[in-house]
């Protein structure tokens, strides 16, 4: 358990700038930019700390009703930091300073031809939460302890590659790459391991 509070902050703040990302690959010239957030914030029952996962409105072009981090792409001249604190703010109406980002991730290619970075942030006023009905369905908090356990990710095979697919086992729901990717990377820094996701499969469905 880690309650939400200024020395969970410092802790995952020191976790994150422990963790050496991956230098830029030479195939991210090919690929657009896109962002998405880890926004920390107090669990559902207020003790705990958590994270904010989305289900995507069902209107949406593309990836409609699936689960996801907060995100999408950067705009032209836009950092991933300052895109991911944007879509924040117009998909949940959470509005957060630069000095809220506690760290970044690996950037993760996707098969559908984006280069996302995860930004992790702490969203202290996570209380006045509104989704934007035009992006997303539903906004859940995940406590970090649900993401901890031994059974929360499992890996598997398909004949369309090579590549293992994960998969994040979350409320009778699977949650693949590479919102499951990300997460499972969060977890990993949280725990002091370097452990790389770029590798991780998207399922077949997702590679558009």
């Amino acid at each position: 358990m880690r309650a939400f509070g200024d020395a969970t902050r410092r802790n995952i703040a020191a976790a994150c700038a422990a963790f050496a990302r991956l230098p830029d690959a030479a195939e991210s010239s090919a690929l657009k930019r896109a962002a998405v957030v880890l926004a920390l914030t107090p669990s559902t029952d207020g003790h705990d700390t958590a994270f904010l996962l989305t289900r995507r409105a069902s209107s949406l072009r593309s990836h409609r009703g699936q689960w996801a981090l907060p995100g999408g792409r950067c705009d032209a001249g836009e950092t991933p930091v300052e895109a991911a604190l944007r879509e924040l703010d117009e998909e949940l109406a959470l509005r957060l300073p630069a000095d809220s980002v506690l760290g970044l991730l690996d950037d993760y290619p996707t098969r559908s031809g984006y280069l996302i970075t995860p930004v992790v942030v702490w969203a202290a006023e996570s209380a006045a939460i509104v989704p934007n009905p035009d992006e997303v369905a539903s906004v859940h908090r995940i406590a970090l302890d649900t993401i901890e356990r031994d059974d929360a990710f499992d890996f598997t095979d398909i004949p369309e590659s090579t590549r293992r697919v994960i998969r994040f086992h979350h409320q009778m729901s699977l949650i693949h790459a590479p919102t499951a990717a990300l997460i499972y990377q969060f977890r990993e820094v949280l725990a002091g391991r370097q452990t790389r996701v770029t590798d991780l499969e998207q399922p077949v469905f997702a590679w558009k």
